[in-house]
C-alpha cells in the first residue's frame, strides 16, 4: 500500500529526502490512550500537555541518512537500532520509524502524541523538543486503521556479555536460551526475542504473521563479532509463526526457517513457531533415583519404536496413554524412539533432520511429547531417543548454505557432501557446530528429560574415507584417515552430557573396530586417541555374524559354529548392546522369524531359541517392535507392525501370541537375575561350557551376578532333542532348577519334557569336576539356576 500523504522532494537519485535541513516539525494530535482506534479523528480528547521546554540549541533534521535508507531497504543494516527509535540529537530527540506501507505514524507519549513527518518509503520522523529520550508507543495507522504497538528499536539488547563471550568461545551449554525465539519481558514489555547465527550475513530480518511476511520493517542488530543478529519485537507471543530473511554476501536473499526453533509447523509446512512451554513434570521419583545404579551393571532390555507407525494415527498424548502399558506388560527396561526432531521427509524414518531443536510437529506439540516422556517414566520405563548429529538435508529452507555460504557444513565439498544419504556433513571443527550440537544433546537431555541419546551412524562421522575412494579425501594432519575434528566432538558431546546430565547413557550406533569407543575421554589406548566416551555401542559384529548363523539349515551350521562364539573373543572390549534394530527388518532384509529357515514351526521355534540366547548372552538387549510377536512381513513406515495377527479371529493368533508371552518372560526372568546383567562388562561374569559342540549345534554357558551366583544358559539349534546331555558344572551347586525353556506349549512350542529339577553327578566332564544330564529340546533354549 502506498503512503496516501505528500512525500518530500527527491533527490538527484531518486531517493525522497526531507524538505529542509531544519527540524521536521511534530504535529500534537489528542487522542485517548489506547491499543486502538478506529481513527485518530475519533479519539476523544485528553488533556492537555504543558509543552515541554525546547533546548537552546540548533536544531538538525530527523530524517534519516540517504545511506540508512538505502541499506535498510535493501535488508543489509548491520545495525538498525542505531538509527531507528529516539536518540538524542542537537535541538532535541529524533524519533525515526520504518513501517513499510503504513499511512502515518504518531508517537505516543505519557499524554501527548506527536504526529511524525512521512519521509516516503516507509520511513517516518520527528524531533522531540525533549531533553532526555522518553518511553513511548507508536500508534500506526493503515488503510484508516490505527494500531497501538511498541516500538521494537527503543529496546536495549537481550543478551548479556556473558551470553556473547560464551557464544563467541563456543561453550554455550544451554544455547537454546541464548538463540532462537523466546518469550520474555524488556523493560516491562513482554515480546519475543529473536536471535539467529548468521555470521555471513549481509543483514537479517524477521518474518512472520506478525509483519504478514513482509520482513522489510523488522530488521535484526548484528552484535558484534559473535555473528548473532538479535530483535526483541514486543506483542509477539506463543504460536507465532516466523523464519529468517536473510541477506547473503552476494546481495540475495533466502528465507530460512530457525535452526533454533523448538516448535514447526506441521511437514510439508517450513516455518518454526515460538513456543512456551507449559508442561508441569510428574516424574520426580523417577528423576531423583535416575543415576543410582550405573546402567553397565543394571538390567537393560530396549523395546525400540518408530512413533509414527506403531500404532498409525495416534498422537503423541494418544501414544501416552497406550506404549507405556504395553511395554511395560512386556517387561522392557526401556523404549528407544527412532529420531523424533523434526524432519521434512517422513520415509526417511528422522535420520535426515532440519529442526534438530524441535519434536516433530506430525504427532503434536512439544508439550504434547513431554507428556509421553512423563508418562513413560512414571510407568517405570526409561527412554533413549536416537539423536542424528552426522549430517542433514539440503532443503533451501534449512541448514544448507544457511547464509549464502556453508556455515553448517564444511567449507571443502569433499568433506561436506556426504556420499551415502544425498546429504551434508557437519563442519566439527568450527567451534559455533559444536556448540550448536553439544548444546543439542545437553537440550534433550534437561528439557525433555530423555534418560539417553543414541548416535546414530558414528562410524561416518570418525573416517574421512567412509564411503569415499581415492581421491575423494584429504587425509588429517598425521596423514591418517581419522576425522580429528569428529573425535573431538563427539568427546565434547559426551563429556558434556555425563556431567550435566546424572544417569544418562549415550549410546554409539559404531560398525567398526574403532579403540576406545566407550572408554573415558581422558584415558588414552594403544592408538594414541583418548576414548571417545559413550557409555555403551551397538554390537554390530554381533548383530550380523548370530544372524546369519541362524539364516543357515541346521544340517549346515557346524560349518559355521564360530559365528555364534565369535563375539565372546572381543566381548569385553567395550560396553555392548545386542540389537536387532529396524535395519534388519527393512528394504529386503525380511523380518526377524522370516530369516530363520524350516517352515513355519521349525521358524518360530529358531526366533525362540535365539531371543533366549540373546538375552543371556553378555551385553544389554534391543528389539524392534513387531518383532516380539513374530511378524513376518517387513516393517514398513507405511502402515507399521501387523497388530492383526494377534487378533483372536485369525488363525494363527495362538503362535504370534506364543513368542510375545516367551518375550513377556524373558524379561521377567531378566530383570530378577542379576547374573544376566549385573556383570555384563566384567569377563569373570561369564564362563563357557561348552563353545566348541558343532556337530551337535549346542552352545552352553554360565553367568554369573556379583557375588557369583551363576545361572546356566543351554541352546540346541539342532532340530533333534538330546537326551541325557552331559554337560560340565562346578561342584559347589547342589542342584540346578530350569527357570526358562523357549520349547514349552504355551509359547508355540513342542512341549518336549523338560528336566525340573537335576542335581549333578560326580562326574567330570568338560573339565569340571560334577555334571549334570539334561533333555535338550529341539531348536530350544533353557536357563536353569541353582534350585
Amino acid at each position: 500500500m502506498t503512503s496516501k500523504k505528500p512525500a518530500g522532494p527527491k533527490s538527484k537519485s531518486g531517493k525522497k529526502q526531507a524538505k529542509s535541513s531544519q527540524a521536521a516539525p511534530v504535529k500534537q494530535v489528542r487522542a485517548k490512550p489506547g491499543r486502538q482506534a478506529d481513527s485518530p479523528e475519533n479519539a476523544p480528547a485528553i488533556p492537555k500537555a504543558r509543552t515541554p521546554e525546547v533546548p537552546a540549541v540548533p536544531a538538525v533534521s530527523p530524517a534519516l541518512d540517504p545511506a540508512d535508507r538505502e541499506r535498510l531497504l535493501a535488508g543489509t543494516h548491520h545495525d538498525p537500532h542505531t538509527v531507528l527509535g529516539a536518540h538524542p540529537v542537537p535541538g532535541g530527540v529524533a524519533v525515526r520509524v520504518f513501517r513499510p506501507h503504513a499511512e502515518a505514524v504518531t508517537v505516543v507519549l505519557e499524554d501527548v502524541r506527536a504526529e511524525l513527518r512521512d519521509d516516503g518509503e516507509g520511513f517516518f520522523s520527528g524531533l522531540l523538543p525533549l531533553t532526555e529520550v522518553p518511553a513511548y508507543r507508536l500508534l500506526v495507522s493503515y488503510d484508516g486503521t490505527v494500531h497501538e504497538t511498541e516500538d521494537p528499536y527503543r529496546f536495549l539488547p537481550t543478551l548479556g556479555e556473558l551470553d556473547l563471550h560464551l557464544l563467541g568461545e563456543g561453550r554455550h551449554e544451554e544455547l537454546w536460551q541464548a538463540l532462537g525465539s523466546r518469550v520474555l519481558t524488556q523493560q516491562g514489555v513482554t515480546g519475543t526475542r529473536f536471535a539467529v547465527w548468521a555470521p555471513n550475513a549481509l543483514g537479517v530480518r524477521v518474518a512472520g504473521g506478525f509483519d504478514f511476511w513482509d520482513a522489510t520493517g523488522f530488521p535484526m542488530r548484528s552484535l558484534g563479532s559473535t555473528g548473532v543478529w538479535e530483535l526483541f519485537v514486543p506483542g509477539v507471543g506463543e504460536g507465532e509463526l516466523y523464519k529468517f530473511e536473510i541477506t547473503r554476501p552476494d546481495g540475495s536473499r533466502t528465507l530460512r526457517a530457525d535452526p533454533m526453533a523448538r516448535r514447526t509447523e506441521v511437514p510439508p509446512a517450513t516455518s518454526s513457531i515460538v513456543d512456551v512451554s507449559r508442561h508441569e513434570w510428574g516424574d520426580a521419583e523417577w528423576m531423583a533415583h535416575r543415576a543410582d545404579r550405573p546402567v553397565h551393571e543394571a538390567p537393560f532390555s530396549v523395546y525400540e519404536v518408530h512413533l509414527p507407525s506403531w500404532r498409525p494415527g495416534l498422537t503423541y498424548r494418544q501414544l501416552a496413554e497406550q506404549l507405556p502399558a504395553y511395554v511395560g506388560d512386556l517387561g522392557f527396561t526401556h523404549v528407544e524412539l527412532m529420531p523424533v526432531a523434526e524432519h521434512p521427509f517422513g520415509g526417511s524414518w528422522g535420520y535426515q533432520v532440519t529442526g534438530f531443536y524441535a519434536p516433530t510437529a506430525r504427532l503434536g506439540t512439544p508439550d504434547d511429547f513431554k507428556y509421553l516422556v512423563d508418562k513413560l517414566h512414571q510407568a517405570g520405563i526409561g527412554v533413549l531417543m536416537d539423536w542424528v548429529p552426522a549430517h542433514f538435508p539440503r532443503d533451501e529452507w534449512a541448514l544448507a548454505e544457511f547464509d549464502g555460504r556453508p556455515l553448517y557444513e564444511h567449507g571443502d565439498p569433499l568433506r561436506a557432501a556426504h556420499p551415502d544419504w544425498g546429504t551434508l556433513e557437519f563442519d566439527f571443527g568450527r567451534r559455533e557446530v559444536r556448540n550448536f550440537l553439544v548444546a543439542n544433546a545437553v537440550y534433550w537431555c534437561e528439557e525433555f528429560h530423555i534418560d539417553g541419546l543414541r548416535v546414530d551412524a558414528v562410524a561416518s562421522m570418525l573416517y574421512l574415507d567412509y564411503s569415499r575412494e581415492a581421491g575423494q579425501w584429504t587425509p588429517n594432519e598425521f596423514g591418517g584417515r581419522e576425522n580429528l575434528d569428529a573425535v573431538a566432538f563427539l568427546q565434547e558431546m559426551n563429556a558434556t552430557v555425563y556431567r550435566r546430565c546424572p544417569g544418562v547413557v549415550t549410546i554409539a550406533e559404531e560398525s567398526t573396530a574403532w579403540d576406545g569407543v566407550t572408554r573415558p575421554t581422558h584415558h588414552k589406548g594403544p592408538s594414541g586417541f583418548g576414548g571417545l566416551g559413550f557409555g555403551l555401542k551397538w554390537n554390530m559384529g554381533w548383530m550380523h555374524d548370530s544372524l546369519a548363523y541362524m539364516s543357515h539349515e541346521p544340517v549346515h551350521r557346524k560349518y559355521h559354529h564360530h559365528e555364534m562364539t565369535f563375539s565372546m573373543v572381543y566381548a569385553y572390549s567395550e560396553n555392548y548392546v545386542l540389537p536387532i534394530s529396524h535395519d534388519e527388518v527393512v528394504h529386503g532384509k525380511r523380518s526377524l522369524v522370516s530369516k530363520m529357515p524350516g517352515d513355519w514351526w521349525q521358524q518360530r521355534a529358531n526366533l525362540r531359541a535365539y531371543l533366549a540366547f540373546m538375552w543371556a548372552h553378555p551385553g544389554k538387549q534391543l528389539l524392534f517392535m513387531g518383532q516380539e510377536f513374530a511378524q513376518g512381513a517387513e516393517w514398513s513406515e507405511a502402515h507399521g507392525p501387523d497388530w492383526w495377527v494377534l487378533d483372536p479371529a485369525y488363525g494363527a493368533e495362538s503362535e504370534h501370541r506364543g513368542v510375545r508371552e516367551l518375550v513377556r518372560d524373558l524379561n521377567t526372568a531378566y530383570r530378577a537375575t542379576p547374573a544376566l546383567w549385573e556383570r555384563d562388562t566384567d569377563p569373570a561374569g561369564f564362563e563357557w561350557i561348552v563353545g566348541d559342540a558343532a556337530e551337535d549345534n549346542v552352545f552352553a554357558f554360565l553367568r554369573r551376578d556379583a557375588e557369583g551366583g551363576p545361572l546356566l544358559c543351554v541352546t540346541n539349534l539342532s532340530p533333534l532333542a538330546r537326551h541325557d546331555y552331559r554337560l560340565g558344572v562346578p561342584d559347589d551347586v547342589p542342584a540346578w532348577h530350569e527357570t526358562l525353556n523357549t520349547d514349552l506349549a504355551r509359547y508355540g512350542g513342542g512341549d518336549v519334557a523338560g528336566q525340573g529339577t537335576v542335581k549333578p553327578e560326580p562326574q567330570p566332564w568338560h573339565g569340571r569336576p560334577a555334571s549334570i544330564r539334561l533333555t535338550l529340546p529341539p531348536l530350544a533354549t533353557v536357563w536353569l539356576r541353582p534350585a
